[in-house]
């Protein structure tokens, strides 16, 4: 479901007289459906770097990103906002919405974009939001004004509302106390027995014992490796 072969990233520093900066090369894995794989290594090391090449907000410099028979390294802009709508899925550390939106339709949006009914969208963005504690009276109000934890468990609802066939994950659990970290461990769970391929970074070591298949040091990807680990 999300093959990396031979992925390498650079970056131009404009503003220091061009100067290009390689922080990737020779990316190589296959996560397969079911399966979740962690991306570890020390910070700085390439984890979200490369999380951003799979998702395509990030274009790679070379090599292939294939995500449900996307070439994400190779896309048209259409072919990327279409894959993000209907296969990939991604649970990003901050939440980032239109202000005045109310949560129920934040956590329903993915839903709606796919044209599914209002009401089925919004019964499910309900369920989510219960599942995860957020108070009822908060649903008609924009989670802009939401303490941190409740806005980072808005955005696993919208993440976990539509099947996606492949998930990414940033810290998903960070922050969270025991009893909604079980909620998004279980909702971890269920999405790889109906066969989600996952992609996350973990940096609690507990929850990365119990969801994930195995883990990736990106390390193994930096210029410097001497040689690359899939």
């Amino acid at each position: 479901m999300i093959e990396l072969s031979d992925v390498s990233k650079s970056f131009t520093l404009h503003n220091q007289g061009g100067a290009r900066i390689e922080v990737m090369s020779g990316a190589s894995l296959s996560v397969g459906p079911g399966e979740c794989v962690a991306l570890t290594g020390a910070s700085g090391a390439g984890k979200s770097t490369l999380m951003r090449l799979i998702y395509g907000n990030y274009l790679a410099a070379s090599g292939q990103i294939i995500v449900g028979g996307v070439d994400v390294a190779a896309a048209r802009p259409r072919e990327i906002l279409r894959m993000r709508r209907e296969t990939l899925g991604y649970v990003s550390q901050f939440l980032r919405v239109v202000p005045r939106v109310p949560t129920l339709d934040v956590v329903a949006e993915p839903l709606l974009a796919l044209d599914r009914p209002a009401d089925e969208a919004r019964d499910r963005a309900a369920h989510l939001l219960a599942m995860l504690n957020i108070p009822k009276r908060l649903w008609s109000l924009s989670p802009t004004t939401f303490s941190g934890g409740e806005q980072q468990r808005v955005n696993i609802a919208r993440g976990f509302a539509h099947d996606y066939p492949a998930l990414l994950l940033d810290e998903p659990t960070a922050s969270l106390d025991i009893a909604n970290r079980d909620v998004v461990l279980g909702l971890i769970e269920a999405a790889k027995a109906r066969g989600a391929a996952i992609v996350g970074i973990f940096h609690d070591a507990d929850a990365r014992e119990r969801v994930c298949d195995r883990e990736i040091d990106v390390a193994a990807f930096s210029p410097c490796a001497s040689g690359v680990a899939a």
